[in-house]
């Protein structure tokens, strides 16, 4: 919509920007790195279904000096014994039953990384329309400060022109200083707009990644956005990220409970043991004893702690459905925000487009009364401001029907590297989900740290 500079086969594209975006934004890899974090929940989870081995091993001194009875003819004996007692054993625990804490912390736990997943896939739609934004910002104040520059350009030709009717008698002094003025501020206009584009600039590089270069034009998203916004809306009430991760936020709160529930039921294990001692008496000897049996655990009374927290859990569940209630409102209001700055910015840049030709065909009309005495200095310098202010319109409100429509495609859920066709790898969290949630041991990452 907004062209800058001309294109070439070196341009950074929308799209391209937008695949820097994706796949080297720090934010965007702090939000993947914590859904790798919240995967971990699965295996800590699935561990209740395991056994616990534990090994132990003790190992000490003794010395000990006196007199035994057992000499001959009824005579004592002096003794010194060195004695270095110890014992190995292992123990291993199985749970059989825990009032199902175990399995409702697993479900608990895979709900977490269902809403983590959504919490990715929202922070992915911000960064890329954070990426799209700033693109076009880029796009509008260029294309701005090369208007403002153009402006000072015109406006010394004008004052010239000024200064040498004035020298002729032609106009006064006064048509002077209008010129001059005017010119001043255009010059005090291209400042603002060098101001405004290393702002853009900073805001782009901190989002995409690089410098921007040689920008392409950008265009709307319109094949993401919906026919109606009743469409808009219902697609945003079923496919929105922040929606969804409501829901399993509700559903985790409702398994708190489950799981506290779970501690006032008795609790049944399996215990074996195998140990060894040695040195335990005199030197040399060894002792190896095992055994194997069935251990319950009824709680009786806790002191209130436990009903206190499976009321609280309570609590909370029914605070994730109003707040999931909550953001079905937010997302139905932005939906609706959203698509009717689409409609505006549509009408806008025609009615844009329409200024700009009629402030063109004023301008000149002006410049040629002007010539013949019929239209002061002061008119033409009127009409070229209203030119230059309907050109600025006019790149503003295109900037703002692209922008526009990425705003509804993030409103209702669909704005994703996928969804726009972008040429980068995509991010898949299942295969980090697949690689762990299965591992009894190991210290390692699946990327090697």
């Amino acid at each position: 919509m907004i062209a800058v500079l001309p294109v070439s086969a070196q341009a950074e594209t929308l799209e391209s920007a937008l695949g820097r975006a994706y796949s080297g934004n720090p934010t965007l890899d702090a939000q993947r790195a914590a859904v790798r974090a919240t995967d971990e929940n699965v295996p800590r989870a699935l561990s209740g279904y395991r056994p616990s081995v534990t090994a132990s091993g003790t190992l000490g001194a003794n010395y000990a000096t006196g007199r035994s009875g057992a000499g001959g003819a009824g005579g004592l004996n002096n003794f010194t014994r060195d004695l270095f007692p110890g014992t190995v054993g292992l123990n291993v625990t199985q749970n059989l039953f825990n009032g199902f804490r175990t399995s409702n912390s697993v479900r608990q736990a895979e709900s977490q990384v269902l809403g983590a997943r959504e919490s990715l896939r929202n922070s992915e739609q911000t960064t890329l329309f954070n990426a799209a934004q700033s693109y076009m910002n880029v796009l509008r104040d260029t294309a701005i400060l090369d208007l403002q520059r153009n402006n000072v350009e015109v406006l010394e030709e004008q004052l010239r022109q000024t200064r040498d009717r004035f020298n002729v008698g032609e106009v006064t002094r006064t048509d002077v200083a209008q010129a001059e003025s005017r010119l001043a501020q255009a010059r005090s206009g291209v400042a603002v707009a060098e101001s405004n584009l290393q702002a853009s600039i900073a805001v782009y590089r901190q989002v995409v990644g690089v410098e921007p270069r040689q920008l392409a034009p950008g265009r709307p998203i319109d094949r993401l956005v919906p026919r109606s916004l009743a469409a808009a809306v219902q697609i945003g009430l079923d496919e929105h990220p922040a929606v969804i991760s409501a829901l399993h936020a509700v559903d985790v709160a409702e398994l708190q409970v489950k799981v506290t529930e779970g501690e006032l039921a008795p609790t049944v294990n399996i215990v074996g043991q195998v140990s060894q001692s040695f040195e335990s008496s005199f030197p040399g000897d060894q002792t190896t004893a095992a055994a194997i049996g069935g251990q319950i655990s009824v709680p009786i009374y806790t002191g209130g702690e436990v009903y206190a927290r499976v009321r609280q859990a309570k609590e909370t569940a029914g605070q994730r459905r109003i707040e999931a209630e909550a953001t079905r409102d937010q997302v139905r209001a932005a939906v609706i925000a959203s698509w009717g700055e689409l409609e505006a910015q549509k009408a806008n840049v025609q009615a844009a487009q329409a200024q700009v030709a009629a402030a063109e065909v004023a301008l000149t009309g002006v410049r040629e009364e002007a010539r013949v005495g019929q239209r002061t200095t002061l008119d033409v310098l009127n009409q070229q401001q209203e030119l230059l202010n309907a050109r600025v319109n006019l790149i503003t409100a295109q900037r703002n029907r692209v922008v526009a429509s990425f705003s509804v495609a993030q409103s209702i859920g669909r704005l994703s590297a996928r969804s726009l066709g972008l040429n980068t790898a995509i991010y898949s969290a299942k295969l980090h989900f697949d690689q762990v949630k299965d591992l009894p041991w190991g210290l390692r990452t699946p990327d090697g740290r």
